[in-house]
């Protein structure tokens, strides 16, 4: 048959035949001349084709994105959790009258303000210069008193261990910024209970004695300030850290 006399639809499927058999004549003569080439031909070869398939893959691959949901009430533990080695408890040797005996007597809570055994406590708990005591899992350990300020706290100054031989260990925790604080966010207390209570634009705090010392921190665990047994009942962590910055540390 005369190639001339082929129709439209013939043509088309000579063609294909003929591209088909040119590819697998193609293929063969390919293989055959790598496995006949030197090792300097083949391996630039194959590294391109390896490097390309890789490009390959690195552009098909995806990326996945997995949402974790975190509740509320973990943030929370997770915040105490921070604070927890942070955190002293205070008490104070006082004169009781009716048994003509000096007796120890809770001074609230306290926090570490800084790595020099410095910490801050309720002024109207520990006022004046008595005799103290501060306990953590460390130990429990005497306290010297350095200075009480009209804004509602004072400050201690770690000493000697009450066993002779106790070192005490605990951590100072990253302060918050109580201006960046925004209406709706939950406040903690953590003090000898936990409470919380949410930021309306101001801190409004209502404290039982036992709690007075207490941390007030945001979600994050941050430091906002301390809380206080009496009036203003709350101080801003920045206002104590100011003060502190000005204050002469006595040697022990």
């Amino acid at each position: 048959m005369d190639i001339k006399e082929l129709n439209k639809s013939q043509l088309i499927l000579l063609a294909v035949l003929l591209s088909f058999v040119t590819s697998i004549a193609t293929g063969i003569t390919t293989v055959t001349l790598m496995e006949q080439a030197p090792s300097s031909v083949t391996v630039p070869i194959n590294r391109i084709v390896r490097q390309t398939v890789e490009k390959i893959q690195q552009v098909e691959g995806k990326t996945t994105v997995q949402t974790v949901v975190v509740k509320e009430e973990d943030l929370v533990v997770d915040a105490i959790a921070k604070n927890q080695s942070t955190v002293f408890t205070i008490s104070k040797e006082i004169f009781d009258e009716q048994k003509s005996d000096t007796i120890e007597v809770s001074a609230g809570r306290g926090f570490a303000i800084s790595n020099k055994g410095i910490i801050v406590a309720d002024a109207t708990l520990a006022p004046y210069n008595l005799t103290y005591y501060v306990k953590n899992s460390s130990g429990k350990f005497k306290a010297l008193f350095v200075a009480s300020y009209k804004d509602g706290f004072s400050f201690l100054k770690i000493g000697e261990p009450i066993d002779g031989k106790s070192k005490p260990v605990y951590t100072v925790s990253s302060f918050g910024d109580l201006s960046k604080m925004k209406l709706g966010q939950k406040v903690i207390i953590f003090g000898n209970t936990i409470s919380s209570f949410i930021f309306d634009g101001d801190i409004k705090i209502n404290v039982t004695r036992s709690n007075g010392g207490g941390l007030v921190l945001n979600l994050d665990g941050e430091i906002l300030g301390m809380a206080l047994s009496e009036d203003p009942f709350f101080a801003p962590v920045d206002m104590i850290n100011n003060v502190f910055k000005t204050l002469e540390i006595p040697a022990i």
